[in-house]
């Protein structure tokens, strides 16, 4: 078994390879918009994917496979492979989180990598690039953006929070209880509205439809190290690298604020 020290030492290293493989994926997703982007829509879903994606994809690959050849790999853009099912540890990436607005110009769009061990992110980076922020994590470490900690807010009542989120989804009517006023702002990588959560900058994130592992793996550690709770509307934790690597939903949320929003939720199923 690793020791403790050897273990944080290892971490240590992996967090600096994630952040600076995100920030040349970053960079080369930039560069390539600049250039005049190749657009192909997803025959399973229809969601778009540009050459941005899969050059950040490749780059993410090489620099990521070839330092630790030992760990998994899960990738949007990559086909997914069942060895990584008996590795320890693995790379979970979205080489392009919040496509459409890259696309469209908007700047809340990131890069994510994870390193996952066992079922657990054990390392984080989200970078937006044309935000110039750096959201990064280990467990115990705390949680920071560009080298500041940062923590959840104290938010707690659901009336007047500042929710990110589709506000298509709280004013459906098949809700059995109106949801109270909110300020709800969208964002389109799920990646970053997490983080956006983290940094205080909103008190929670909802989203009822499901989301994969490379959606939510590294802002699932950066916003539970700022103290939020990240888990699906029943209130589980995520478990990572299953063979199914996808989770039902998604509740990111100020501690105190949590509690309320799981109890509204609980009933999803039923009252939607």
């Amino acid at each position: 078994m690793t020791a403790p020290a050897a273990l944080a030492e290892d971490l240590t290293r992996d967090l600096a390879l994630i952040v600076e493989a995100a920030h040349e994926a970053g960079a080369l997703a930039l560069d390539l918009r600049r250039k005049g982007l190749e657009i192909e829509y997803k025959a399973h879903d229809s969601t778009p994917v540009t050459n941005a994606d899969l050059a950040a994809d490749a780059l993410l690959t090489r620099r990521l496979r070839t330092g630790r050849p030992a760990y998994g790999w899960l990738s949007e853009e990559t086909a997914d492979d069942s060895d990584r099912l008996a590795r320890q540890r693995l790379f979970v990436v979205d080489p392009i989180d919040g496509t459409r607005a890259f696309l469209n110009d908007r700047p809340w769009w990131s890069v994510s990598i994870a390193v996952v061990d066992g079922d657990r992110p054990v390392a984080g980076v989200v970078f937006a690039p044309e935000l110039d922020e750096t959201y990064v994590a280990t467990p115990g470490g705390g949680a920071t953006l560009n080298g500041a900690a940062i923590r959840a807010s104290d938010a707690s009542a659901i009336e007047d929070c500042a929710m990110v989120g589709d506000p298509r989804l709280f004013t459906h009517p098949g809700w059995a209880t109106p949801w109270p006023p909110m300020r709800v702002k969208q964002r389109n990588s799920t990646a970053y509205r997490m983080c956006l959560v983290a940094a205080g900058q909103f008190d929670a994130a909802v989203a009822l439809g499901s989301k994969h592992d490379w959606d939510l793996a590294a802002a699932d550690l950066i916003a539970g190290e700022a103290g939020c709770f990240v888990g699906d509307s029943g209130g589980a934790p995520f478990a990572y690298n299953g063979v199914r690597p996808k989770q039902k939903n998604l509740v990111c949320a100020a501690p105190r604020l949590a509690p309320l929003l799981l109890e509204r939720l609980k009933t999803i199923g039923a009252s939607r």
